[in-house]
């Protein structure tokens, strides 16, 4: 087991001093800060001294036992994990103590994998949600200055470009693929320029059939064509004094192209059906998920207006090209779902963010999105876990799994790996592990006990039982 980030103090509560000292001691092996109550009192006293991370009480005490020091926890100190521990245990007490907010409940005679396994599930847990803590630190910087959401170099070059380039006039050609953020980046120029207090109108020019695009952007006068019972603007006009955004630029007819390029040039238009010149301020941009370059010379856009859009280029990476950016935008994600659907989702595990981060994300920010969505509505934990996540991240569903072992690794090491992550790749499933690995059910459990019991600090002291349940 790996020592936990210190400072991580546990409170040990037990009126029995030999059980307290042998479970502290154990606690104390693993790296763990150890203080140690003899009452509920004077656990209670501890509690408001010292910086606790969780109690480990036992349940049977004179005065106040376990499930009253458990109450008052939750009054005291309500962000401290609490386990239980007792001889007398049974279902109907460990449910109460669950309902009321305990994190685990153990019963004596204690083994130690069983305490070290409880106590590092807490110090995992609140570790992520330290990190999660970080995390949301960052966004909100992040979304006091109104910027897009990304530390990479990549991202951090590419911010410091729109923050020389929103506050200028000058046209922008935003290059990217798919699902890659163009539009947020154009809005973050626009709210960077002297015009962010007008329009910032968008118009997708694949999603408009060919023959509407003319009345879309340039507007139309009332009987221009069958329909037209009035005088209708287009976005030109709408963003009169502000800005423009052509999405997805390369699918513009190329009959429309010279008419954009003499709005460029004489900042005036003709509606359809019209023959007044209609003058505009506009700042326009643009974006593209197509190599313009390429479809100048197919012929298939004009070059004179390519490069009157591209007086300035941003190349927007992809996200597989940009991994270290995914656990601030998965968790960007979780609060806004969170919002959306009423959730209350902490964060995600490790295990879950490690299939988020080596994923290739062909679908870049948007999938990611897509499937942050999926996760926190199926959540019904605090934590969104690998089970949470699709079966094209998690590993099953037909995908390969792969294990790397660096040459040298003894073999007992190697079944060792070779079991614990086919574990995780089944998610925890062990009669499926066994049967992947072509093993008995029973040979599974006998080697997760051999591992529980062959951990770090082996010599138990006397009071704790070193026997292994089967799991």
């Amino acid at each position: 087991m790996s020592v936990p980030l210190s400072p991580f103090t546990v409170l040990v509560v037990d009126d029995d001093r030999a059980g307290l000292e042998s479970v502290r001691l154990v606690l104390e092996r693993e790296g763990f800060r150890v203080l140690g109550a003899e009452s509920g009192r004077e656990a209670l006293d501890v509690l408001r001294a010292e910086s606790v991370q969780v109690v480990l009480t036992d349940l049977m005490m004179p005065g106040m036992d376990g499930i009253d020091l458990l109450k008052a926890i939750r009054q005291v100190v309500p962000g401290t994990d609490v386990i239980l521990m007792t001889a007398y245990g049974t279902i109907e007490k460990a449910v109460e103590a669950i309902q009321m907010g305990a994190s685990d409940f153990l019963t004596k005679p204690l083994k130690r994998f069983m305490v070290l396994r409880a106590v590092n599930k807490v110090a995992e847990r609140q570790s992520l949600l330290v990190e999660n803590r970080e995390l949301r630190k960052r966004l909100e910087e992040l979304a006091r200055d109104r910027e897009i959401i990304g530390n990479s170099p990549q991202m951090r070059q590419l911010l410091d470009l729109v923050r020389q380039v929103g506050p200028t006039s000058g046209r922008v050609l935003i290059q990217g693929e798919s699902g890659t953020g163009k539009e947020l980046v154009a809005r973050a120029l626009h709210l960077r320029s002297d015009r962010r207090e007008r329009n910032f109108i968008a118009i997708n020019l694949a999603a408009i059939p060919e023959s509407l695009v003319e009345a879309e952007l340039f507007g139309h006068e009332k009987g221009a064509f069958t329909g037209a019972d009035r005088r209708k603007p287009g976005r030109f006009e709408q963003a009169d004094g502000g800005t423009l955004f052509l999405d997805e630029v390369g699918e513009m007819p190329l009959h429309l192209q010279p008419k954009i390029l003499r709005v460029i040039q004489e900042r005036e238009f003709y509606r359809v059906g019209g023959t007044e010149a209609v003058k505009v301020d506009v700042r326009i941009l643009a974006c593209t998920n197509r190599r313009l370059e390429d479809e100048v010379k197919a012929g298939r856009f004009r070059e004179d207006l390519f490069y009157r859009l591209n007086v300035i280029s941003l190349v927007i990476p992809p996200l597989r090209d940009r991994r270290e950016d995914v656990p601030l935008l998965a968790q960007h994600f979780v609060d806004k779902f969170n919002r959306v659907n009423h959730k209350a989702v902490q964060g995600i595990t490790r295990d879950a963010m490690g299939l988020l981060s080596d994923y290739a994300w062909p679908g870049n920010v948007r999938e990611l999105e897509n499937v942050i969505e999926r996760a926190v509505i199926l959540c019904t934990s605090g934590m969104i876990d690998r089970a949470d996540l699709p079966d094209t991240l998690a590993g099953s569903g037909g995908s390969d799994a792969w294990i790397r072992i660096r040459m040298g690794t003894p073999l007992d090491q190697i079944e060792r790996l070779v079991i614990e992550e086919t574990l995780k790749w089944t998610r925890g499933d062990k009669k499926l592990a066994a049967g992947v690995l072509n093993t008995s059910l029973r040979t599974i459990y006998r080697r997760l006990t051999e591992y529980d019991q062959s951990a770090p600090g082996d010599d138990l002291p006397e009071g704790l039982d070193d026997e292994s349940d089967e799991k």
